[in-house]
């Protein structure tokens, strides 16, 4: 069982509190925690395989929500918006050192970096 921990880490913070609590947990353990199925069967007192088998049905769950409702993907589109507004804003700001120092611009320039910045957050 492969794991794409990026991937089924950023769908569980979007979707985890959708999962039964033993299906989170399960996940937690395995992706986060980094145990082994083994390690999760003999702390929960089940078969390696029943263990195997929740966390694909619980993956198989993030994945179907994430088709439905999409707020991943959406999240990581408006990410690599602010990223593409914050570098614009860094090159008018430089533009603006090479050609003439308007406050102005300046002051706009920053604000909308800050602005970017909080929206990442």
């Amino acid at each position: 069982m492969a794991k794409d921990f990026q991937q089924i880490t950023l769908l569980l913070d979007f979707y985890g509190s959708m999962l039964t609590e033993r299906q989170k947990s399960f996940l937690e353990y395995y992706y986060e925690d980094d145990l082994s199925l083994a390690e999760i069967a003999e702390n929960e007192g089940i078969t390696r395989q029943g263990v195997r088998d929740a966390i694909k049905r619980a993956e198989g769950q993030l994945f179907q929500m994430e088709e439905r409702l999409g707020l991943a993907k959406r999240f990581a589109e408006v990410r690599k918006g602010l990223d593409e507004i914050d570098d614009a804003a860094q090159v008018i700001y430089e533009s603006n050192m090479k050609t003439g120092l308007s406050r102005d611009i300046n002051e706009a320039v920053v604000k909308i970096r800050v602005i970017a910045n909080d929206l990442r957050e």
